[in-house]
């Protein structure tokens, strides 16, 4: 089951209100994703405790509707 990058998009940034967020579709088959998200919530944080952050506001869908998921968090400069 394929997941649309506008979803992934939406549930970031509903989570993440401040957040710049640039999806691609790797494969062009709905199910391999990279995202590229900048939030000040990421600031003072670890990379690992970011992408918490990012996979927690997917509610779920990862390894579900949504198969791969490259990411790339930072604050802003």
């Amino acid at each position: 089951m394929a997941m649309d990058p506008g979803e992934i998009e939406a549930l970031i940034r509903d989570a993440l209100p401040d957040a710049e967020v640039t999806i691609t579709d790797l494969a062009g088959d709905g199910d391999h994703y990279a995202a590229h998200v900048v939030s000040s919530v990421f600031a003072g944080k670890s990379r690992v405790q970011q992408h918490q952050l990012v996979y927690k506001a997917l509610r779920g869908r990862m390894g579900e509707e949504l198969h791969a998921l490259a990411l790339q968090t930072s604050a802003p400069a």
